[in-house]
């Protein structure tokens, strides 16, 4: 029996987490829950798992989350802030940590749960495109098992040999990672100019959050992932090649030396990759209906454009560039996503106020978890004035 702690327990990738755990008693249980606004929701869940622990951000939010807790008689015990995340993520009793925070938030429990040696399952991919290289580090330091959850790295897990290490070694040649293009694929800049939130979120195949939707819908997304497969691979953005697949089927795929492209196919699930998480190095199942090929008939692929969405671009350059630059970039996007779904920018404006804070701040060598955090605050700051000059 595994303890699972679920930290961002109340979104899409916390959801089907627990829609997994649900289907199989015998082998996990909860250990904490952890949420941010849907309150109600985050409720409900602890009344069903009933974990010894829930935690939220601020203390308002835990006398709310527990006078719910009261009236529906469960008995989860409320804890709020950073060290209760911290505490539940490294706490002996957990064995396995579901890292789904959305963006800069998921990174310090994260790393809590790795220097205490848990099995990490990693849906956050703004830890690695934070700190890649203290993250790495901390992982080898501990011996934690490393799962990527995103389908496109998970993927590339499933398709790369045993105590695979470095791809010149494995007679890989290149990642090729896959991508559905997003609502615009096809569209033009100028098309995309005045598109609105509703429009951004509303992605052809997955069922995300607010923010992932609209990284997705602007290849943001993909960037980020780009980054993270970077250091979950020890490759470099060099040898790796985004594809667009407008079916989401092929989830990506790693081609070899001697020519072989092996590839992961499945229905747009996430409930698969995290099964495969869970009860790697076994498979259990996962809910999820079996692919039907005669029923897809036709696989498409495509070049990413990186003209009309250039932040594909410079996701890629801020990988090249190394040091802090992708947590820049990290740090800019998350503010610009918000003011775009604020209504304050423009959809195609995301780009330019990632792109205005790059080049606006000198890239240093973060060598710590504080370092890291100073140059997201600095980014932040920087993008946030930006955009008020837009505004003005």
């Amino acid at each position: 029996m595994q303890s699972i702690t679920l930290l961002g327990a109340t979104g899409s990738i916390g959801e089907s987490t627990l829609d997994v755990i649900a289907r199989h008693p015998d082998k996990y249980s909860v250990f904490a829950l952890t949420g941010h606004q849907q309150l109600g929701k985050l409720a409900l869940q602890c009344q069903r798992f009933q974990p010894q622990f829930a935690v939220v951000n601020d203390a308002k939010s835990a006398a709310q989350l527990q006078t719910l807790l009261v009236e529906k008689n469960t008995k989860t015990e409320v804890l709020y802030g950073v060290e209760a995340l911290c505490q539940v993520a490294s706490a002996v009793q957990v064995d396995a940590v579901m890292a789904a925070i959305v963006g800069a938030a998921g990174l310090v429990p994260t790393m809590a749960a790795i220097k205490t040696g848990k099995k990490i399952l990693l849906a956050n991919k703004e830890a690695l495109v934070m700190a890649g290289g203290l993250f790495m580090d901390a992982v080898k330091a501990s011996g934690s098992d490393l799962l990527p959850i995103d389908s496109e790295h998970n993927a590339i897990f499933q398709c790369l040999p045993a105590n695979y290490e470095l791809a010149e070694t494995s007679g890989i040649s290149k990642l090729l990672l896959s991508a559905s293009g997003g609502p615009f694929r096809g569209w033009s800049a100028e098309q995309m100019a005045t598109v609105t939130p509703d429009q951004a979120c509303a992605h052809p195949n997955w069922s995300m959050g607010r923010k992932i939707s609209v990284d997705s819908a602007s290849l943001m997304n993909k960037g980020l992932e780009l980054i993270e497969a970077c250091w979950l691979f020890a490759v470099t953005p060099s040898q790796i090649d985004v594809v667009v697949h407008p079916q989401s089927v092929i989830h990506s795929l790693v081609q070899y030396v001697d020519g072989s492209v092996l590839a992961q196919l499945g229905n747009p699930d996430m409930r698969t990759p995290i099964a495969y998480g869970l009860a790697w190095p076994d498979r259990i199942d996962a809910g999820v209906p079996e692919l039907d090929l005669f029923d897809i008939a036709r696989l498409d692929f495509e070049r990413a454009d990186l003209i009309n969405f250039p932040c594909l671009r410079l996701a890629s350059d801020a990988a090249a560039a190394g040091g802090d630059a992708p947590a820049i970039l990290n740090a800019a996007n998350e503010i610009a996503v918000q003011a775009f779904l604020d209504g304050r920018i423009g959809f195609t404006q995301i780009a330019e106020v990632v792109d205005n804070t790059l080049s606006g701040l000198e890239v240093g060598e973060p060598d710590s978890l504080d370092v890291v955090q100073e140059s997201d605050k600095k980014a932040r700051s920087h993008s946030a004035a930006y955009i008020t000059g837009i505004e003005s």
